[in-house]
């Protein structure tokens, strides 16, 4: 497949070089964003061959593939690759349920349907009760290492603190949170298939076990409701529309664990390694809580946890004044979008006051904006502040780099080694 150059007025022309996109390189790992940023002057739509993606890179075109979802669309919008399972790795699979439909994976009318049952169940009020739990949680789980003087942010705080908040909110026992956990790295590692395939065959087992899991749970909640979002998944009603079976609860469910903590996960570790080195954004997060929210979404913006999904054309279309042809692979690409200069001034410069900070598309945009956005905000709103209250002079370990995760189409760490200074004296575990 060759880019086509629709509007160049010099046809003839060779296309320049193909834009060298490998993110799971060790440069591209630590710093993509140079590379982002001479795609958007020169190539902001390339083709990378060995991903066979088409790439959008500048802010404009992301907003606009989003927002046609009629041309683009979210079928397999979490599979990288395009290419089918191999056998082994589809009998596994072939043992529980289809994957799709989702609400991310879905197109019209089936996503209106699901996202109109999902916020029936999944409301701003729900949201706003778990607050006190996050706050608790967060507390609770500092309180085990905050005496070291050392720790793993992401192994002994950054995965546990959301994965708790959504199971809370599902009704799922805290007991099972580290396997839940381990099947929702499955599903992402599954997704990305580079692994071999010896490993997508044992990842294929991790989410059919997880599938069999929420199933058995939502089973169990249609015999005996409860005053939990696993309940009220099977009990939404919109009018004209069938509610939620098992099965399509299942992966709802589903969906909320994996992307609502391996997201927030992420946000943790990319933030303490954004701030631990900037002590004038870390006394920002002591302040008024709008300003807070502030550094919030400027880390989201400047290393977005979810770098981009993918889209199908349905049809051939122009996107930045390349041609796409009906078929084609495109991944929409957060990360570089929310360091385009033609939005976000001095775009690799933090600063929680940019006027134009809440354009940032860390949860995407158009029909399929996150559902989960909001409890993601209120984790990062409680944790972000409570790491740097309790763990002062919080540093990066100098003789343990933070290490980089291997999910190409996210950005975070697998783990994030930090120093702080361990205060002693009554009050001293809790600020």
């Amino acid at each position: 497949m060759t880019p086509t150059q629709s509007h160049s007025l010099d046809r003839e022309r060779p296309l320049p070089p193909a834009v060298a996109f490998d993110p799971l390189s060790p440069a591209q790992l630590a710093d993509p964003y140079e590379l982002y940023a001479a795609a958007r002057r020169e190539q902001p739509v390339f083709y990378s061959e060995p991903y066979e993606l088409w790439v959008v890179t500048r802010y404009e075109d992301v907003v606009a593939v989003t927002k046609d979802h009629a041309t683009f669309s979210s079928a397999g919008a979490v599979r990288s690759s395009p290419r089918p399972p191999a056998p082994a790795v589809a009998a596994a699979l072939a043992e529980g349920y289809p994957l799709s439909p989702t609400l991310t994976d879905s197109d019209e009318p089936m996503h209106g349907r699901l996202r109109g049952l999902v916020n029936t169940a999944f409301t701003h009020r729900r949201v706003a009760r778990l607050e006190p739990l996050i706050r608790a949680t967060s507390d609770r789980l500092i309180d085990h290492f905050c005496g070291r003087g050392q720790a793993d942010v992401i192994d002994e705080f950054g995965w546990s603190l959301p994965l708790a908040a959504i199971a809370a909110i599902l009704g799922m026992p805290e007991d099972d949170l580290p396997e839940l956990h381990h099947w929702s790295y499955q599903w992402l590692q599954l997704l990305q298939a580079t692994d071999p395939e010896a490993d997508l065959v044992r990842y294929a087992q991790g989410v059919v076990a997880m599938q069999r899991y929420f199933v058995r749970a939502l089973e169990d909640r249609a015999r005996r409701p409860r005053e939990d979002l696993a309940s009220a998944l099977l009990s939404a009603r919109i009018e004209g529309e069938q509610p939620l079976t098992v099965e399509e609860a299942m992966r709802v469910a589903m969906n909320l664990v994996i992307a609502g903590h391996v997201t927030v996960t992420r946000a943790i570790g990319n933030a303490v390694v954004l701030l631990a080195n900037r002590p004038e954004a870390q006394a920002q997060l002591r302040g008024d809580p709008s300003v807070v929210q502030a550094v919030v979404e400027e880390t989201l913006r400047l290393e977005s946890p979810a770098q981009g999904l993918f889209r199908t054309t349905t049809r051939e279309v122009t996107v930045g004044g390349v041609t796409l042809p009906k078929g084609a692979r495109v991944m929409v690409h957060y990360g570089a979008a929310n360091r385009d200069g033609a939005v976000f001034g001095d775009p690799d410069r933090m600063d929680p006051e940019r006027s134009e900070l809440m354009r940032h598309l860390a949860f995407g945009k158009g029909i399929h904006v996150c559902v989960g956005a909001p409890l993601a905000r209120l984790e990062l709103r409680v944790a972000l502040p409570r790491l740097f209250e309790r763990l002062p002079g919080l540093r990066l370990d100098p003789e343990r780099p933070p290490e980089r995760d291997t999910i190409f189409f996210a950005r975070g760490f697998k783990h994030v080694f930090v120093n702080w200074d361990v205060q002693s004296g009554p009050g001293a575990a809790r600020v």
